[in-house]
């Protein structure tokens, strides 16, 4: 199965692959220069500059984790590797190949994926989707192929209404400097029975990586999508801010998976929503690993009578690590329902935190929302908070809020030492128990390989 994001010490000498490496910080003319290396259209080299106008008149956000110790003037906002777009995995670069084929990806592909696209910086270099969901009108590209093969329906959807420039500082940014992505659409009525994927390396030191992903469900579809995310271990800070934009259109489905294995040094600021209407199905499954500081709020407006959205989130926090997670719902429609369900483990000095919002709206009601917040500390040192913010202004409507934070007993590790487990298995079994309502939404080949990593990650901080 693909080994998403344990492979951190893998990497590709640099100056040897590079084409373009746009100058640290950001200005007018690298955003220019970078519409210019895309050969975009005018109107989406347009739109990048008025996002930098807004992005500069804009504050940092408050509604998170610190952020003042970032300093985007050390960033590199755009880096084109030398490679072109392959459709047939021997084509492949080797240098590039050998990083890819540690990570399983080319395995994952063969056994259990309808197509997957692989990100090496800002690019897209390899993109395959089976002849079958081809011949259905799927498509399945990266963003930026999308906007030379399909300009009309990207400038439809790509930061209008989902994730509009000026919804905060950080999506200003993305529109600015955003690169590759995927690009799915999904025809009315066409089931995906298998999960496509997209994995996107970071793999250049004090860079950042802005993928902007756009997934269209037309009526009567489904499809699962996996996303998986890692870089090598520098000293230097790097930047990762993404834009999901996903519509779920009337009696849609659409799952999205996020497994995310940041290297330290990494500040991993998302911007993740949906839309979704009438009888439409968003969940949202994700794994938060490494990184130095997290802000990911996966965000669910259900504007359609019926509409239904479940968030479900796994996040782990050691040394020096602050994970500031959560999700926002907003219930714009009567009899929408919507389930959260947030797990933490603190180790180490590490702190997580769960933000979350739920908003009623006066059209919302007969509506009912659950969140659910349980964190596992696992050290004295760790830290857990949650801060809920819930706004209802409709009396006709259901929400409850429960949390809970804990710490392993001495009983239950003697308890289960005394059936023939060691320390750290017995650590093991009780987390692995912890986080089974997330990780049994996943394929088998990911929980296995979730499981494996929060293992990893528990076998280095606890003896």
């Amino acid at each position: 199965m693909a080994q998403t994001a344990v492979q951190n010490n893998i990497f590709i000498p640099q100056q040897e692959r590079w084409v373009y490496r746009s100058p640290q910080g950001l200005s007018k003319s690298v955003v220019e220069e970078i519409s210019y290396q895309k050969n975009e259209p005018t109107w989406m080299r347009k739109k990048r500059l008025k996002s930098l106008e807004i992005f500069n008149s804009k504050p940092m956000p408050t509604w998170g984790p610190d952020l003042s110790q970032l300093n985007l003037d050390n960033i590199t906002f755009y880096i084109k590797p030398q490679n072109d777009q392959y459709n047939n995995w021997s084509e492949v670069p080797t240098d590039i190949k050998n990083v890819y084929e540690t990570l399983g990806i080319p395995q994952a592909e063969q056994k259990f994926l309808a197509g997957v696209i692989g990100q090496y910086e800002s690019e897209s270099f390899y993109n395959k989707l089976q002849e079958k969901w081809e011949k259905d009108g799927v498509i399945f590209c990266d963003t930026d192929t999308a906007l030379q093969k399909y300009p009309d329906l990207v400038k439809e959807y790509f930061m209008t209404r989902c994730v509009p420039i000026y919804d905060h500082k950080f999506a200003a940014l993305h529109g600015a400097v955003w690169s590759g992505g995927t690009f799915l659409y999904i025809p009315k009525n066409v089931k995906i029975d298998l999960p496509l994927q997209t994995y996107f390396r970071m793999n250049a030191k004090n860079s950042g990586q802005f993928e902007h992903t756009i997934i269209i469900a037309e009526p009567g579809s489904s499809v699962h999508y996996i996303e998986a995310c890692t870089a090598p271990q520098y000293s230097t800070a790097s930047l990762h801010s993404a834009v999901v934009e996903i519509f779920v259109k009337e009696n849609a489905y659409v799952h999205y998976t996020s497994i995310q294995n940041w290297s330290t040094n990494v500040y991993n600021l998302n911007t993740k929503r949906s839309i979704v209407e009438t009888n439409g199905t968003m969940e949202w499954t994700g794994g938060s690993l490494g990184s130095h500081t997290t802000m990911l709020y996966p965000a669910s407006w259900l504007v359609g009578k019926g509409s239904r959205a479940k968030h479900m989130n796994i996040a782990i926090a050691t040394t020096n690590q602050h994970k500031d997670t959560g999700a926002k719902v907003i219930h714009g429609a009567p009899y929408t329902n919507s389930q959260v369900i947030s797990k933490s483990i603190g180790l180490n000095n590490g702190r997580t935190t769960y933000r979350g919002l739920i908003k009623m709206t006066p059209q919302s009601y007969g509506s009912k929302n659950h969140v659910q917040c349980d964190a596992l500390m696992l050290s004295d040192q760790a830290r857990s908070d949650t801060i809920p913010y819930m706004e209802i202004y409709n009396d006709k409507t259901s929400i409850c809020h429960e949390a809970r934070v804990s710490k392993i007993s001495d009983e239950q590790l003697f308890y289960l030492q005394s059936r023939g487990l060691n320390h750290q298995e017995a650590l093991g079994l009780i987390v692995n128990g912890f986080i089974e309502p997330i990780v049994n939404e996943l394929p088998l080949e990911y929980a296995v390989e979730l499981n494996r990593l929060i293992n990893m990650e528990m076998s280095g901080c606890i003896g």
